[in-house]
């Protein structure tokens, strides 16, 4: 299967900036099939959880915010890093955003959609009165033309809305999304951010860099690519409670201590990520602390199916019993992540009430014997020459350092870890040729439905596979596309169930670790919440997100 023209959307491959931002949501938006899933209070810290809807006092003031990458696009039909998405969400509105956890609310839209014809009609009516920076209503229209645009243009978010058939404008605020089969996943392409299509025609390119107009609660003001992006607090905004600080300032600061030190002397209020060797001194510093929240992302281990020692299910099992991943993840991740043990991150589990448990017991405990043994059975030669390839990233490059350590344990001597450039490491992964790689570690993240990992981790089809692996297995790709074109929650739990048993079994992938949102945060500021979806931080508008300064 040639992968060469993958290009992956709003579902993305974790890479530089170490999480990635999603548009997803788990729960009810209508219809009979979901239920909503609770809010996951994961916060630490000292943010403020109240949800009096009293409105504060406008504090104003310049919010910094330190992040991890500089921004590349500011037009939500183009935009899918988290950096750019962490902008993207505070100049536009969406459709429907989510509340402290994951579940789904409606933003722009006026209450839920209607759902019928099995799952494949989906009815949105849009609030009233609600217009862009400029001053144009938004449209039944507009949100059209948001949702058609993207793969018109073949933009890297083209493959969201295939599922779709059409889109009709019922009339000025309404619109009839109409399905080619009972999408199981829909509801999380409703978490979209409308567009003014008039604009966005009339310059495209001055609507992505330099005059994005949307709705949120913050227009754009300047950007200098690797150096900061700054928007203005909109006093129009029509949602409430409006912002408090009256200036966003985002400023890229790639190298970790130099964001701690940021931090420390006062330069940013927030920086995002902390990672786990600087826990101890974010914490030691008197005026600021940590918060953190669970995020989306999977972290694993994956093997070449397709060509090598490694297209053998005994070996790949072998080097399951001869690592450790719990060591792995203790001595390397945590106290930034925590341990996986099936290919989806925790809170997706608990959210459906996956047998996590079980799962966990799939994979084996350490034992060179066994591992030995294995290699035996399956004959592999002792001076065979191990290639694992790593991604530029110290957590993810001791993932394939411990695999080393653990191949060199049991007899094999000639175990080779390649840490490359991410454009070199995206050229070699998904080759499936023996001579590229046997083993690579990567990351995935995707909205919170099993389907956005499950299928596109691996499935054989070509639709935005990341299946670098090339996993194969009729069984499973069959409940795969079962799943994933039910409109029942619980047909699709049990088809879920069986397809992660059989893939922990199969062992393609072995589970490593998820990440947290973490942020260092100043003590004068107030009401941050960080959210489970790592491009909705920080939110500073609305009943869920009203930061203040407290100079």
């Amino acid at each position: 299967m040639d992968r060469s023209d993958y290009s992956p959307s709003r579902r993305q491959l974790l890479g530089t900036v170490g999480t990635a931002g999603v548009v997803g949501l788990a729960g009810c938006v209508g219809g009979d099939d979901e239920t909503e899933t609770p809010a996951d209070d994961g916060t630490t810290g000292d943010s403020d959880t109240s949800t009096d809807s009293e409105t504060p006092e406008r504090s104003g003031g310049t919010f910094n915010f330190a992040q991890t990458k500089s921004p590349l696009d500011f037009d939500p039909l183009q935009a899918n890093d988290v950096p750019s998405l962490q902008v993207v969400e505070r100049i536009f509105d969406s459709l429907y955003t989510y509340e402290e956890g994951t579940t789904l609310t409606p933003e722009l839209a006026d209450g839920d959609p209607e759902v019928s014809r099995e799952g494949t009609r989906y009815v949105v009516s849009l609030k009233d009165g609600v217009t862009f920076h400029n001053g144009d209503p938004i449209t039944a229209e507009d949100v059209r033309y948001s949702y058609i645009a993207p793969e018109e243009e073949e933009t890297e978010n083209g493959s969201e809305f295939t599922m779709i058939d059409t889109i009709e404008v019922v009339d000025e605020q309404t619109l009839q999304f109409d399905l080619k089969f009972p999408f199981g996943p829909f509801r999380h392409k409703l978490a979209w951010q409308p567009v003014p299509k008039s604009v966005r025609e009339n310059d495209k390119e001055a609507f992505n860099t330099s005059a994005p107009v949307g709705s949120g609660p913050f227009e754009f003001v300047d950007w200098q690519e690797g150096d900061f992006v700054e928007l203005q607090r909109y006093d129009d905004y029509w949602g409430e409670p409006k912002p408090n600080v009256e200036t966003l300032r985002f400023e890229p600061v790639e190298e970790p201590t130099t964001r701690v030190t940021t931090l420390r002397n006062g330069e940013n209020h927030l920086i995002q990520t902390v990672p786990p060797k600087l826990y101890s001194t974010v914490e030691g510093i008197e005026s600021a602390s940590i918060q953190e929240r669970p995020g989306l992302g999977y972290y694993y281990l994956a093997f070449n199916c397709n060509e090598g020692p490694t297209a053998s299910k005994t070996v790949r099992e072998a080097i399951d019993y001869a690592v450790s991943m719990d060591d792995a993840v203790s001595n390397f991740v945590e106290p930034a992540g925590n341990r996986l043990n099936q290919p989806l991150p925790n809170s997706l589990v608990e959210s459906w009430d996956f047998p996590g448990e079980e799962w966990a017991d799939i994979g084996h405990e350490k034992d060179l014997e066994q591992a030995q043994a294995l290699m035996e059975e399956a004959d592999v030669p002792m001076d065979y020459e191990w290639t694992i390839i790593v991604p530029p990233d110290d957590k993810r490059e001791q993932i394939g350092i411990t695999v080393s350590n653990a191949l060199k344990e049991i007899g094999f001597s000639n175990v080779s870890v390649q840490r490359l450039d991410w454009g070199a490491f995206l050229d070699k992964y998904s080759t499936g040729d023996e001579d590229d790689y046997n083993m690579y570690t990567l990351g995935w993240v995707d909205e919170v439905d099993p389907d956005g990992y499950l299928y596109f981790m691996f499935h054989e089809s070509e639709e935005g596979s990341t299946n670098g692996c090339y996993y194969s297995n009729d069984e499973v790709m069959d409940k795969l596309d079962q799943a994933r074109e039910s409109p029942d929650r619980a047909e699709r739990k049990q088809l879920y169930t069986e397809v992660v048993t059989s893939i922990l079994e199969d062992r393609p992938h072995l589970p490593a670790y998820n990440l947290k949102n973490s942020f260092g945060v100043r003590e004068e500021v107030e009401g941050f919440r960080p959210h489970t979806i790592a491009g909705i931080n920080p939110r500073f508008a609305g009943p869920l997100g009203t930061v203040s300064l407290n100079d």
